[in-house]
């Protein structure tokens, strides 16, 4: 991403944006809650424009879980599942997609109104414009997921549920950078204080992305299920059985036990990168925000680091894997706005 040039639109458009950009972590929040409760499966059919309203009574609510009924998830999970029981589920999928829908309309209403007043112009009207565009089609690969489901093994494919949530993030990181161009500008530069190297900060923020996926392959593996200890894992460091597949290639995208392996791995890895990328980062920082962006990205990662250790050794409890699927944006975002700090100074 490259910084806009100078522009300064009303204090409205800076909030909308931060408003959107709240929303979608919220969003990255629900879709946690959805996947952890089993509740993905539930609504067997997509009606992008006229699936708003909910079933509204008991005959509708019947015919909506006969049609789930032929599922491969009730047929092989769920059949002891009453209609009281199928409505909890049905919640969190109902919730997951018409919160979906309100974030479209959150945004394109205001970005319409903005542009037409020409509050919104030029380039970043368009990248604004674009953010809609990438939410819809966030829309439609997450029907592209759940009809992995569908099928005949009631599980998404953890490859389309790694492409969702990646997107998801995607779309997130978009809207952060243009409200970081708009609200932020160009800092001051120090000739005695170089930026940080980019290769450093924009490697971080590859790992991360990278952690991100296989955060994504341990939900659609149920990885996070096989080892209960932390550090090690159930008393081994190197697992057995995490080669096992036709390749290692297929076994590092497939086999659950090399899937955990390697996300307890990349951890580290992102830690000690993290810690690294905010030392300089604040030793080379020349306003405020620099100071306090470097000691968050730092602390932010030691967060992680100890909720995924939780998240393990509880099981899989539902409220600290999904605090800790939050906070993956919120550590990916922070490390996006030291890149954004640096590549401004780059431009001054």
């Amino acid at each position: 991403m490259s910084t806009l040039p100078p522009h300064n639109p009303p204090r409205s458009v800076r909030l909308w944006l931060l408003i959107v950009y709240a929303m979608i972590g919220a969003m990255v929040i629900i879709g946690g809650i959805t996947r952890l409760t089993g509740s993905g499966l539930s609504m067997v059919e997509w009606h992008p424009l006229m699936g708003a309203l909910p079933p509204l009574d008991e005959t509708s609510w019947k015919a909506v879980f006969a049609r789930y009924q032929l599922s491969p998830q009730y047929d092989q999970v769920n059949q002891w599942m009453t209609l009281a029981d199928f409505k909890q589920i049905f919640f969190w999928e109902y919730l997951h997609r018409l919160f979906g829908r309100l974030i479209g309309v959150v945004f394109f209403a205001p970005w319409l109104v903005f542009t037409l007043r020409k509050q919104l112009r030029g380039r970043v009207a368009w990248r604004a414009g674009a953010a809609f565009v990438l939410g819809g089609a966030q829309g439609l690969l997450g029907w592209f997921m759940v009809k992995s489901g569908l099928v005949d093994v009631p599980e998404v494919s953890h490859f389309r549920l790694a492409a969702h949530l990646s997107l998801a993030f995607f779309v997130a990181c978009w809207v952060q950078w243009l409200w970081m161009d708009l609200a932020w500008g160009r800092p001051k530069s120090d000739p005695n204080k170089p930026a940080v190297p980019g290769w450093a900060v924009w490697g971080l923020v590859s790992l991360i992305t990278v952690q991100v996926v296989y955060g994504a392959f341990m939900a659609g593996k149920r990885a996070g299920l096989i080892f209960s200890t932390f550090p090690d894992m159930n008393g081994q460091w190197l697992p057995d059985g995490w080669s096992a597949g036709s390749s290692t290639l297929a076994a590092l995208i497939n086999n659950p036990i090399a899937i955990h392996f390697l996300h307890r791995t990349l951890a580290w890895f992102v830690l000690a990168a993290a810690l690294a990328v905010g030392h300089i980062a604040r030793t080379r920082a020349v306003t405020p925000l620099q100071t306090r962006l470097a000691w968050l990205l730092g602390g932010l990662t030691l967060v992680q680091v100890a909720l995924g250790a939780a998240t393990v050794m509880s099981h899989v409890n539902i409220p600290i894997a999904t605090l800790h699927q939050g906070t993956a944006l919120l550590l990916l975002s922070t490390a996006l706005a030291v890149a954004h700090q640096r590549s401004c100074a780059d431009d001054v």
